[in-house]
């Protein structure tokens, strides 16, 4: 049984998902990723909402975005929306970000199932000491990087 729910609300949003996938696959969580339309199925919807074994949602829409608070209405499991990039951002951000008060979404940035995944993994981790160790490994091999970065550039760029 997955962990972690990613739901799409079109095919169009797979690269997003896969930033997430990316990260949930490094930690070794399970997951399951689904299209499920809030406005052309929303009985799909709800149904994977109510009835899903997963621990925390992570959904992902552009446009109007109201797929993270359809789910968020239909259950008390965590969910992160994660607005989809577009013609007009600020409708994906804005539906996810202004839900009504008791409803609450998680958001991330556009686009950023990574950051989706990665605070999932921080929800799920509050119980899982193994994942916490996993996501301090994460983060350490970060700022590894970022020092390698900087060796990098101050090598090969001089003013």
């Amino acid at each position: 049984m997955p962990r972690v729910l990613i739901v799409l609300g079109s095919k169009s949003d797979v690269p997003v998902a896969e930033k997430a996938a990316k990260i949930l696959k490094t930690l070794t969580i399970d997951y399951e990723v689904v299209v499920a339309s809030a406005h052309r199925t929303p009985e799909r919807v709800v149904d994977l909402a109510k009835n899903s074994g997963a621990e925390v949602f992570i959904a992902i829409a552009g446009l109007s975005a109201a797929l993270p608070g359809v789910i968020a209405a239909a259950t008390l499991k965590p969910v992160i929306g994660v607005p989809v990039s577009g013609k007009v951002n600020l409708d994906a951000i804005l539906s996810i970000v202004q839900m009504p008060g008791g409803i609450p979404v998680a958001s991330v940035g556009l686009d950023r199932g990574d950051n989706a995944a990665l605070l999932a993994a921080e929800i799920l981790a509050l119980g899982d000491k193994e994942l916490q160790n996993k996501l301090v490994a994460y983060r350490q091999k970060m700022a590894e990087d970022v020092l390698k970065d900087s060796e990098e550039v101050a090598k090969n760029v001089q003013c």
